[in-house]
């Protein structure tokens, strides 16, 4: 029994990995046997890439990670919210910084590849109705991807995995394994997974200096709706159907990601740099959000 408790209880280690193998293990329950039946009920084509199949995918991704998080809090004795994502700051300041972090910096991304011929416009893709709901779907699928996924790597696990081994070491591993979990997208190569676990890092360093998951959750949100639904850029292969633009991705990969899209794009770097120093000097170490992360007992 000393493998798996320590004098605090459960060993963070056990912890983390119980948490993880909760979420994947319910995320494939739920899109393995609910998702089918419910896609054929509305109509939802789950061949391709678009907001509505975006969006039931993500409803049982969240419902995975929430399950999972309710299962720990239940453990913890404490709310739900506690990891991170505080009610009072729900949908407010931060959560809107990050939209504008990630706008900004998949549209830096975004001009650059157009400036080096990467990315090429033919005009607007929406047509009538389209204008007012496709934008809403791919908006309302990527706060549930931003929710999701920051609060299945950098909500509960991080902060369990931290209490034994530090901040730090928790979010290299959350962030390397945030990065593995990719790895089984079609095209995937090594520029793609390094960015991702870089961004997962950047991530991690915002909710240490700003105390709270709803930065990370805004950009997030942001990066992902400007990569998909504005550029149009591909993801594992997939064009996405439905986006604003007519556009085209001729030239090399390094400038515009090739089969990965903006994400792989060597232009992410310079982008993730500028990134890092907005929040090193926006929210100096000084100030003690950091403290505002639960302590788990």
């Amino acid at each position: 029994m000393i493998v798996f408790k320590g004098s605090g209880g459960i060993r963070s280690g056990w912890r983390y990995a119980g948490f993880m193998v909760l979420v994947i293990g319910l995320v494939m329950l739920l899109q393995g046997f609910a998702e089918p039946p419910l896609a054929a009920l509305l109509h939802v084509d789950q061949n391709t890439l678009n907001a509505k199949a975006l969006l039931l995918d993500e409803i049982f991704v969240f419902i995975a990670v929430l399950v999972a998080t309710a299962v720990a809090a239940r453990l913890e004795r404490c709310s739900i919210l506690s990891y991170g994502l505080p009610a009072k700051e729900a949908f407010r300041g931060k959560f809107w910084e990050g939209i504008a972090i990630g706008v900004v910096s998949a549209g830096l991304v975004g001009v650059a590849m157009y400036a080096m011929g990467g990315f090429v416009i033919a005009g607007f893709a929406l047509s009538g109705l389209d204008w007012i709901a496709l934008p809403l779907l791919w908006a309302a699928g990527m706060v549930l991807v931003g929710l999701a996924e920051e609060s299945w790597f950098r909500g509960y696990p991080l902060q369990a995995l931290a209490r034994g081994t530090g901040f730090w070491p928790a979010a290299i591993v959350s962030s390397l394994v945030f990065g593995a979990l990719h790895v089984t997208k079609p095209d995937e190569n090594v520029i793609d997974i390094f960015n991702i676990i870089a961004l997962g890092m950047i991530m991690c360093f915002a909710l240490q200096r700003t105390g709270s998951l709803w930065l990370p959750v805004g950009f997030h949100t942001a990066f992902d709706f400007m990569q998909f639904f504005v550029i149009g850029t591909r993801n594992g292969g997939a064009r996405p159907v439905g986006t604003l633009l007519q556009a085209s991705f001729p030239g090399p990969a390094w400038i515009n990601g090739g089969p990965l899209g903006t994400e792989a794009s060597y232009f992410m770097l310079p982008v993730m740099l500028l990134v890092f120093g907005y929040i090193y000097y926006r929210y100096p170490a000084k100030e003690p959000q950091a403290s505002a992360l639960r302590e788990l007992s």
